[in-house]
């Protein structure tokens, strides 16, 4: 079956540069960063995003994001990023966020809208009995920047439903990085339930903070802002990046395991043009394939309470010893030690 879509790469130029760039742009600035300093290498020019005129690719932003990293240099950065992002100022899609009737809504929003409201770091909402997942994954190769991009991405989940639900939320953040030396920031920006070294980057809340209504939704401009934010991702052209498309493949076929051949043939190209594509967004097939099942794994264990066997079952793992070694190999540790983790919260 040939999957029949349409993305966007690393190097499509579809971000307004006066969107969450200037956000950036605006955070260096305040601080007397020099602009030509700040966009050198980018190919881009203050002049034109002031005129909103610029379209960026996630290159170019990342590139961006490098340079206001080196030029910054301070611990805060991402975080305050982070607390400009949402809603934002980035037309319908953000109307709608600013207008949704709960947090539920807006996760919705910033899922279906990720093209517009998260271009870099795609979100992904999971639900169990007690609890709300969001998952964040990398949607362009964004290598070295990852980190900031993550901090900035969960600062601006906490930052925006605390302001638009008029309550700090009691947010527990993990991330699959060791604790860094500024750690009092994420304990000021993301709350003192933070945690490292833990299997995912991901974000989680009991699930009856969901449906608390929002003080100041608008239902009517809430539903038209959210119709007008549908048809802008219409025109685009696409709803998602090529690594969320490819990675959404191989979840849908993760019990098959499919080939390199396969899945290439499923994307209509060779298998030599698909390494080419996974080479440029800074990975590889077969690291997509353990990305994918580790996370997998990791949902039956923590959301469905499945057994070391049930997992390595429906994964397709007739030898046990063999889906241990997969296992430690995808998370650097083995399903008893992970489950006591995520047994831990």
């Amino acid at each position: 079956m040939t999957v029949k879509t349409t993305w966007y790469e690393n190097d499509s130029r579809f971000i307004p540069g006066h969107y969450q760039p200037a956000c950036l742009i605006d955070l260096a600035l305040s601080r007397d960063i020099d602009s030509h300093r700040l966009l050198r290498g980018t190919g881009l020019f203050h002049e034109d995003i002031l005129a909103g005129q610029a379209r960026l690719s996630p290159q170019q932003f990342l590139g961006l994001i490098a340079n206001s990293r080196r030029l910054l240099d301070a611990d805060d950065s991402s975080f305050l990023f982070g607390q400009r992002l949402l809603p934002g100022h980035y037309g319908a899609a953000s109307q709608a966020l600013h207008h949704a009737q709960n947090l539920h809504q807006a996760l919705d929003i910033l899922t279906q809208q990720q093209a517009l409201l998260s271009p870099l770091m795609s979100p992904c909402l999971v639900l169990d009995e007690h609890y709300a997942y969001l998952f964040w994954r990398d949607s362009c190769g964004a290598g070295e920047q990852g980190r900031f991009l993550l901090e900035a991405s969960m600062t601006s989940l906490v930052a925006m439903s605390q302001w638009l639900g008029g309550q700090r939320l009691p947010w527990e953040c993990s991330f699959s990085h060791a604790e860094p030396r500024y750690v009092e920031q994420y304990w000021v920006h993301l709350g003192e339930q933070t945690r490292f070294n833990r299997p995912l980057d991901l974000m989680r809340l009991p699930r009856q903070y969901l449906a608390q209504p929002w003080p100041n939704a608008s239902a009517t401009a809430g539903q038209v802002a959210r119709q007008q934010a549908h048809d802008s991702l219409e025109q685009l052209g696409f709803a998602g990046s090529f690594l969320e498309v490819f990675s959404t493949y191989l979840h849908e076929h993760v019990r098959q395991a499919p080939s390199l051949e396969q899945a290439a043939q499923a994307f209509a190209m060779s298998p030599a043009t698909l390494k080419r594509k996974l080479h440029k967004h800074d990975t590889g097939f077969q690291q997509q394939v353990d990305r994918v099942r580790k996370h997998v794994a990791l949902y039956l264990y923590q959301i469905k309470g499945l057994s070391n066997e049930a997992v390595a079952e429906y994964l397709n793992f007739n030898d046990p010893a063999n889906f241990r070694r997969s296992f430690k190999r995808w998370t650097g540790s083995t399903p008893g030690l992970i489950r006591q983790l995520l047994g831990g919260g």
